[in-house]
C-alpha cells in the first residue's frame, strides 16, 4: 500500500478509535496498558480528547489515516514495523490484542470480546466526499464551470447537453456515487457511440446516468444497453438516420428487475417508475452527448416517438405462462438480461369478447398486419405485448410462446397478389415479380411475444419495429454484468 507522508503509520502499535462507540469507550484501560508498556499511538475520529488517558494521541480531523489504511471498524488495532502493517484486528478480542501486542492479561476485568463500530470512514455520509479528497483515480472528464449569476439548468439546456427535458448536474459527487453501482473501472471503454464513433467510458455513461436521473443500481443495467444498441447488429446510426419515428426500446429480463424496482405492470409503458423513466433516457443521453446524435442533424425522423426520450420496461415474469422473452437469444430463466429492439411508439390492442386462443390469435395478427403498411411484409420485425387478462386465455389452453408465435404468423400469410404493388388500388407494396409467392408479416422470429402490463384490461399492445435485415437494424439482447 503507497501511503501520502499524511496518512502513513507511525512504527509501534497503532489504535483507531472513536468516542462515539461503546466498544471503543470499553477498551479505554486496555489502550492505558498498552501505552505503558509499549509505543501505542492513538488515532481519534471524532473527539481530540478521547481517550483522555492517553497522551500519545493525534486527531484523524479529515480522516486521511482512517481512509488511506481502510479502516472499515472501530476499534482497529494495528502493528507497524519498518512503515509496514504487519499484524491487524477489529473489534475487542482479548486473545486477538495480545497476540497482535504481545502484552498479555490485557484487560482481564473485561468481557473476552466485544463487536465494534463503524469507522467514520465509511459513513455513506461521508464516503463519497473522501473518495473524491483521496482516491487515487481521478475524472477524466473536465469540469465545467458555470458563472456565478448562470441558471445551472438553463446553462445546461443552452450547451445542448439534454433532451429538452431538466437533467441532474452531474457533479464529481453524485458522478464518483454512480460509479459505485458496477464493479467496472471507470476507465474501461464499453462501446464506440455512433454517429461521431466516439469511444465511450464507463465514467462518461456514469455521467449521463446521472444527468437523466438513474439511482447508483441501475448503472449495470444502462451500461449493458448502451453495448447492446452500440453493436453493428443494432446498428444504432441507422436507427439515428432514418427518417422514421423509430429508437431504442429496452426490456429487461432477470431479477435485477425487482432489485431495483422496475415496472412490469399496471402503466408499464407509462410515467411514474423511475429505473424505467430513466434507464432508457440515459442511453439517449449517451447516444446525443457523446455520439453526437441530435435531432435535426443527424437525427432525422420526420415525427420521432416517445423512445427518441428513452422507452424501457420489465417484462412480467413472475405470473407469465412462457419463459423470459431472453430465451429467444438462448438465455436460461434467471439471467439478468437487456433486449434491445428498433421500435416505434406502442398502441393500443383491444379484444374484450374472445375467449379461446385462436380468436384472440386471429385479433393480433389482423391489427399486426398492419404495421407500417398492410402491404409491406417481412421487413419489419413487432413486439406483441401482452397483458395478463389476454395471456390467461393461452395459458388455460396451454399454448407456448412458440405456438402462439407459429399461430400469428401462419393467420398473415397473403398472396402476392394482394400485396404487389398497385394491388387494391395501393401504389405502395412488394416488387410485382413477387405476385405468385405466399408471404407472411414476419420474418422468422421476428415477432417478440413479451408478457406485462396490468392484471386488469382485456388488451394487448403493438410495437412495431423499424427496418430489419442488413441494411436495417436487428434486436440485441445482452447479459447484464455488475
Amino acid at each position: 500500500m503507497s501511503l501520502s507522508q499524511s496518512s502513513a503509520l507511525p512504527e509501534g502499535l497503532v489504535a483507531i478509535v472513536k468516542e462515539d462507540c461503546p466498544t471503543c469507550e470499553l477498551v479505554v484501560p486496555v489502550l492505558r496498558q498498552l501505552a505503558e508498556r509499549t509505543n501505542l499511538t492513538v488515532f481519534t475520529q471524532d473527539n481530540p480528547d478521547f481517550p483522555s488517558e492517553i497522551s500519545n494521541r493525534r486527531f484523524d480531523e479529515d480522516l486521511a489515516i482512517s481512509w488511506h489504511n481502510e479502516i472499515e471498524t472501530v476499534p482497529t488495532l494495528l502493528m507497524v514495523k519498518d512503515g509496514r502493517e504487519i499484524g491487524r484486528t477489529v473489534g475487542w478480542s482479548r486473545s486477538l490484542w495480545e497476540s497482535i501486542s504481545e502484552v498479555s492479561e490485557l484487560g482481564t476485568e473485561l468481557p473476552d470480546q466485544r463487536p465494534g463500530c463503524g469507522s467514520l470512514s465509511v459513513d455513506p455520509s461521508l464516503a463519497t466526499a473522501l473518495e473524491l479528497r483521496f482516491g487515487a483515480s481521478s475524472f477524466n472528464a473536465r469540469t465545467v464551470d458555470f458563472a456565478e449569476l448562470e441558471d445551472t439548468h438553463e446553462a445546461i439546456y443552452d450547451r445542448g447537453w439534454t433532451d429538452g427535458l431538466p437533467v441532474v448536474p452531474p457533479s464529481e459527487e453524485r458522478v464518483l456515487a454512480m460509479l459505485q453501482g458496477t464493479t467496472r473501472s471507470s476507465d474501461e471503454v464499453i462501446a464506440t457511440v455512433p454517429p461521431d464513433l466516439a469511444p465511450c467510458t464507463v465514467e462518461k455513461v456514469a455521467i449521463n446516468a446521472v444527468m437523466a436521473g438513474c439511482r447508483p443500481e441501475y448503472l449495470p443495467v444502462v451500461l449493458a444497453a448502451v453495448q447492446a444498441v452500440c453493436s453493428e447488429t443494432f446498428n444504432m446510426h441507422g436507427l439515428l438516420a432514418t427518417t422514421m419515428p423509430h429508437g431504442p426500446v429496452f426490456v429487461v429480463n432477470g431479477p435485477i428487475a425487482d432489485q431495483i424496482g422496475m415496472n412490469s405492470g399496471n402503466n408499464v409503458m407509462g410515467q411514474g417508475n423511475r429505473a424505467n423513466s430513466t434507464i432508457g433516457r440515459a442511453v439517449q443521453l449517451v447516444i446525443r452527448n457523446v455520439g453526437g446524435g441530435r435531432p435535426g442533424e443527424v437525427d432525422r425522423a420526420a415525427f420521432g416517438s416517445p423512445a427518441k426520450v428513452g422507452f424501457c420496461f420489465a417484462e412480467r415474469e413472475v405470473d407469465s405462462p412462457w419463459p423470459p422473452v431472453s430465451s429467444m437469444y438462448g438465455f436460461t430463466p434467471g439471467t439478468n438480461t437487456i433486449l434491445a429492439f428498433p421500435g416505434e411508439a406502442p398502441r393500443n390492442l383491444v379484444d374484450q369478447l374472445s375467449r379461446d386462443p385462436d380468436s384472440l390469435a386471429r385479433t393480433y395478427a389482423a391489427n399486426l398486419i398492419s404495421i407500417q403498411h398492410p402491404k409491406l411484409v417481412l421487413g419489419f420485425d413487432a413486439i406483441l405485448a401482452v397483458a395478463p387478462d389476454h395471456s390467461r386465455v393461452f395459458s388455460e389452453a396451454g399454448w407456448s410462446r412458440e405456438k402462439l408465435t407459429e399461430r400469428i404468423v401462419e393467420l398473415t400469410v397473403r398472396p402476392g397478389s394482394e400485396l404487389i404493388r398497385g394491388a387494391g388500388g395501393i401504389p405502395e407494396g412488394i416488387p410485382e415479380e413477387m405476385e405468385g409467392l405466399d408471404l407472411p408479416k414476419f420474418r422468422p422470429n421476428g415477432l417478440h411475444i413479451v408478457h406485462c402490463g396490468g392484471a386488469a384490461g382485456l388488451f394487448s399492445a403493438i410495437i412495431g419495429g423499424w427496418v430489419n435485415g442488413e441494411m436495417g437494424s436487428n434486436p440485441v439482447c445482452v447479459e447484464i454484468t455488475p
